[in-house]
């Protein structure tokens, strides 16, 4: 698959015994109102990519584009009944976890990645402070516990990775994307995507590790401006990229310049974050934003305006 720069239709898609149809990519994820993060931020991503998306609500958020105020959970046999009813029915070709709304739905939906121990898995851990900390606990415990030993490559900010993988870390410097990735393995994942890794001078790494060392990753100038599903749309991309039988250092490399042009093409819906546009390559001839412009900012006091009257630069911090 090559990197999309104008779109699917000159990317190479899957095909299947049909000819031609794309590869399917079953996403477990919340449903985001605000369409920035979770299950419709799995569907855009995994569209744009060419692949075919089956998606899966494993939780109803209630939030806008600045915050998370809670989560409706679902009935955790709903959320497998949702899943076991299309497998019957339609081959998939990789997975994309996100948010899985309680640890009743992670206990079911581990019992159906079991059965496609051969399929790839994305894991994405997004930020979970917006939970109680009991609530995040048995969450994450779950996680680690049950979702983990299936993950392919597990995707996060390093410093909610760290505090997830090496939570007793006590040296003055951040752990590498390696040490993350030997605490990933010794619970089962096989790789780790890190993102938002600090370097000097306004420059942030994004590195896919394994426990021997770094494997592929790209470096991107650091922006300070708010975004919104930023990680749901790499680790989607990277799922869906994974469909098509790419190497692996080439799809996160793929994924990574997926995202970042994405975001060089945000907008604000709202009056919070900066939301990734999927579809940046869709625009009509002589609709591309001027070199350098973009999302308009927010007028409302008390949220982030981005240089005044334009969105962030081509290059960009991954939240």
């Amino acid at each position: 698959m090559n990197a999309p720069q104008t779109g699917p239709d000159e990317t190479p898609s899957p095909a299947d015994a049909d000819g031609g149809a794309p590869a399917c990519v079953m996403s477990f994820n919340a449903n985001d109102p605000s369409g920035a993060s979770g299950i419709g931020a799995d569907i855009a991503t995994i569209a744009a990519m060419g692949a075919h998306a089956l998606p899966v609500v494993t939780s109803l958020l209630i939030r806008d584009t600045a915050e998370v105020f809670q989560a409706v959970e679902i009935d955790a046999e709903a959320v497998m009944e949702q899943a076991r009813s299309i497998l019957e029915d339609a081959t998939v070709a990789s997975w994309k976890v996100g948010f899985l709304g309680s640890p009743e739905a992670i206990s079911m939906i581990a019992e159906v990645l079991a059965d496609y121990p051969d399929t790839p898995l994305v894991a994405y851990l997004p930020n979970l402070s917006w939970m109680d900390d009991d609530a995040q606990m048995a969450y994450l415990d779950a996680f680690r516990e049950l979702i983990l030993p299936a993950t392919y490559v597990l995707v996060g900010n390093h410093k909610t990775l760290t505090d997830f993988l090496l939570p007793e870390w006590e040296a003055e410097r951040a752990p590498s994307a390696r040490e993350l990735a030997v605490a990933a393995s010794e619970l089962g994942a096989s790789y780790v995507l890190v993102t938002g890794v600090q370097l000097p001078d306004q420059f942030i790494d994004n590195v896919l590790a394994s426990p021997q060392g770094a494997v592929a990753g790209e470096r991107f100038e650091r922006f300070e401006a708010a975004f919104v599903g930023a990680g749901d749309t790499l680790s989607a991309a990277l799922a869906a990229i994974l469909s098509s039988g790419t190497e692996l250092d080439v799809a996160v490399s793929e994924a990574l310049s997926f995202l970042d042009q994405s975001l060089d093409s945000g907008f604000r819906p709202g009056m919070g974050g900066v939301v990734p546009d999927r579809f940046f390559w869709a625009l009509p001839p002589g609709d591309e934003p001027p070199e350098g412009a973009a999302a308009p900012a927010a007028s409302e006091p008390g949220h982030p305006v981005l240089d005044d009257s334009t969105p962030p630069p081509s290059s960009r911090n991954v939240h």
